[in-house]
């Protein structure tokens, strides 16, 4: 069996996808002509071929220049559909989906408007073999207190929404940062993540751990320079969501030969396969499992444990 085959018939979750970062350019582009956005792209091939990022603050500059198409309710629920059906026919049969408000409510766009597309869509792709909740992310970039109203805004939506996360820029914007934000979080029942150590020193991931609370890791990857951090990681089996080819992409690893996920693996750490910014980053779910199986030279069980991994590691 082939190694796209194989990854095919995984059944699989995706727990660290970013919903605004699977539009691919053809959809941006039907999304700014309807909305009459300008855009500062002549063609689907020149917007591609800006998707050459030297660091992720390269890539976040482009990223929230792309959601700037999205203006209305039908524009989230063509989207989330769009990803939706990709991740059915990538065998994933659960998805604890990311979305960023604090991107369009400080655009004016309402979270109304966001979550009625969002819900729309999911409540269309559900069905009983494939389950979908959103997990919203506050901007590390901004202030805890801007963090307090996105958590407020949110409120009619706490049976919808999962759980709470942490995404944006890293280096400079430390978990603690958001110490209170996610203790009242907590308190309201919502599940904890956070993006650390992605390029953040192994610190960032010590504080997601020890003053967020996180159940989950995002990303991670740094943890391997702590070597109390990684038994910690083993003993408490803290799931960690990897993203190869957005760390390649990224320049987080200068080829796919050096990620970590193999060693993360080797360590007894429950790690996990995801796409992040699929549109961006050259490739869905299981491109992410075939690129990586390729160039670690992973076998049969290892692609299996990384999949049992994905449901042990969801929420619900």
């Amino acid at each position: 069996m082939s190694v796209e085959s194989l990854v095919q018939s995984l059944q699989k979750a995706e727990l660290h996808i970013h919903i605004e970062g699977s539009i691919e350019p053809e959809l941006m582009f039907k999304l700014a002509g309807r909305n009459n956005v300008e855009f500062p792209y002549e063609s689907v091939t020149d917007l591609r071929a800006a998707y050459e990022f030297s660091n992720l603050q390269d890539f976040l500059d482009l990223y929230y220049d792309g959601i700037n198409v999205l203006r209305e309710e039908q524009d989230f629920f063509d989207m989330t559909c769009e990803y939706l059906d990709r991740a059915k026919a990538d065998n994933v049969n659960h998805v604890e989906l990311f979305f960023d408000p604090q991107a369009h409510t400080d655009r004016g766009i309402s979270l109304d408007t966001v979550m009625q597309g969002l819900s729309r869509a999911i409540r269309e792709k559900e069905d009983k073999n494939f389950k979908v909740r959103p997990i919203m992310c506050l901007l590390r970039h901004l202030s805890e207190s801007e963090a307090f109203g996105a958590l407020e805004l949110a409120e009619p939506y706490r049976d919808t929404i999962l759980g709470v996360g942490l995404d944006s820029s890293e280096v400079g914007h430390p978990p603690s940062k958001f110490r209170n934000v996610f203790e009242e979080a907590r308190k309201q029942g919502y599940r904890l993540v956070a993006h650390a150590g992605e390029e953040g020193p192994p610190e960032y991931i010590w504080e997601a751990l020890d003053v967020l609370g996180v159940e989950r890791l995002d990303h991670g990857n740094r943890a391997l320079e702590d070597s109390t951090l990684m038994k910690r990681l083993e003993r408490e089996k803290i799931p960690l969501t990897m993203c190869p080819l957005s760390n390649l992409k990224l320049c987080v690893v200068d080829t796919l030969k050096e990620h970590p996920l193999r060693r993360m693996l080797d360590a007894g750490i429950v790690a996990t396969i995801n796409s992040d910014d699929p549109a961006y980053f050259g490739g869905y779910i299981n491109e992410n499992y075939v690129a990586v199986a390729k160039a670690l030279n992973l076998s049969e069980s290892e692609l299996g444990k990384l999949a049992t991994n994905s449901q042990i590691a969801r929420f619900n």
